[in-house]
């Protein structure tokens, strides 16, 4: 019995437990990673797993293998960071769906496309009429720049700087409203 607590009193002294950390921190990063499948994540849960397994040294069976500790400790690990991420994005989503499906969501949504569609057709009334034309061909007509081009009798050179002028207005003009923009259009 006295070689028993001796062995267990040095089995996981500082020396030791080093020379487990570089054998077997590499693995213990891939284990995790099969699950988490985020790198750095996966370093974070190995370096906290073999902190774990300090704590718990004192504790630790030595008749089995420490690397079957370890690798316990990842796994739980790995398993509690996927559950507790999928938790966050649950409620993420909950908390973008009711944003999103609320009737005063809606009233305000459309009251900013309404303004937003009038922003717009004021940045457009401020160009040129062949700049403005050109752009209502392609955009509103989905007319391709050569169909433009053939429809005006212009070069689809002059529909390419055409439509060059207008973008360049229209997002100086706009600035304000591109993130209300690409939340109502995409």
């Amino acid at each position: 019995m006295p070689d028993s607590e001796s062995n267990k009193s040095n089995f996981l002294d500082k020396p030791t437990f080093e020379m487990l950390f570089k054998t077997h921190f590499k693995g213990m990063v891939l284990l995790s990673n099969k699950y988490v499948k985020d790198f750095e994540t996966a370093k974070e849960i190995a370096q906290d797993s073999f902190v774990s397994l300090w704590d718990k040294r004192e504790t630790i069976d030595v008749s089995k293998p420490v690397k079957s500790y370890l690798t316990t400790i990842v796994y739980n690990k790995s398993l509690n960071f996927i559950r507790d991420n999928k938790k966050f994005n649950q409620e993420l989503l909950q908390t973008e769906n009711i944003f999103l499906f609320s009737s005063e969501s809606e009233t305000d949504s459309m009251l900013i496309a309404d303004e937003l569609k009038i922003k717009i057709e004021s940045a457009l009334n401020d160009l040129p009429e062949k700049c403005r034309e050109v752009f209502q061909l392609n955009r509103f007509q989905e007319m391709k720049y050569q169909q433009i081009a053939e429809h005006l009798q212009i070069s689809v050179k002059t529909v390419e700087a055409q439509m060059s002028k207008a973008l360049k207005h229209l997002r100086e003009r706009l600035i304000n409203y591109i993130t209300v923009i690409f939340l109502l259009w995409f």
